[in-house]
């Protein structure tokens, strides 16, 4: 619960640099080039010097954020600077992981398609290939009725938003019953690629399930994850270099 007065917006964590901001624009562009998000879906970053604040653009359709769209929030989800901007209704999504996991530092929510399925069917995601090798530690799915009955599906509060969290525990990505999934890591980077992973892997999975017929699934397990993902918090640094020169090249900053 706020502790905020109707009408006063939170102080702000501090300055956080142009690169920066940059660069979480440009990871909701790199998002639609590589097919996580389309016109929904959105990313952030907790404040680089202020782990009680975080950033995000403005409510926009991820293809059209700048770095002028970027605002700040309080881990209640309350902006510091919206100037007039609109938020997003499931910024509670990110404000209540931050809460809850102080080690991660970047969140994306979205909607691919290929990942929601497995939020339907009660097949699990398993990790098909070491780029995905995180979802070789389980990936728990939210179902909001189960605390909330029926809603509009959107973690459009803090108590949502605090259930989410819950059910994500201490995994990296978790599945939303009937809407999307979130992906999260300690940096941008990383959050950005596992977010992109997770819907190839999806893809994967699929099209391996039509293969097999009654054979078991050669998936990663618990302790090939685990190797897989450490070499990729450095190698994964080579796909946000490719994704953000290309949406580099359609921009001006």
């Amino acid at each position: 619960m706020s502790n905020l007065n109707p009408g006063d917006s939170p102080k702000s964590g501090g300055p956080v640099s142009a690169e920066q901001i940059a660069d979480l624009a440009a990871a909701s562009r790199v998002l639609v080039a590589q097919g996580v998000v389309d016109a929904f879906g959105h990313v952030s970053i907790r404040h680089p010097h202020a782990p009680e604040r975080y950033l995000m653009a403005c409510s926009i359709a991820p293809a059209l954020v700048t770095p002028e769209d970027i605002i700040e929030y309080d881990l209640d989800s309350n902006p510091c600077n919206a100037n007039g901007r609109s938020s997003f209704l499931e910024r509670f999504i990110h404000g209540e992981i931050y809460k809850a996991r102080a080690d991660i530092h970047s969140i994306v929510h979205s909607h691919s398609p290929s990942v929601i399925p497995f939020g339907l069917v009660g097949v699990p995601m398993q990790a098909m290939f070491h780029n995905a090798a995180f979802i070789a530690e389980g990936v728990p799915v939210f179902d909001i009725r189960k605390k909330f009955g029926a809603t509009d599906m959107l973690v459009s509060n803090a108590p949502k938003g605090v259930a989410l969290a819950a059910v994500m525990g201490r995994k990296n990505v978790a599945l939303m019953r009937a809407h999307g999934s979130v992906a999260c890591g300690p940096t941008l980077q990383t959050a950005v690629f596992r977010a992109v992973y997770t819907e190839v892997n999806a893809r994967i999975q699929h099209w391996t399930a039509a293969l097999k017929g009654g054979a078991p699934i050669a998936a990663l397990d618990l302790e090939e994850g685990r190797l897989s993902d450490a070499v990729n918090q450095t190698a994964g640094m080579r796909a946000w270099d490719l994704w953000r020169r290309q949406v580099r090249s359609e921009v001006k900053w």
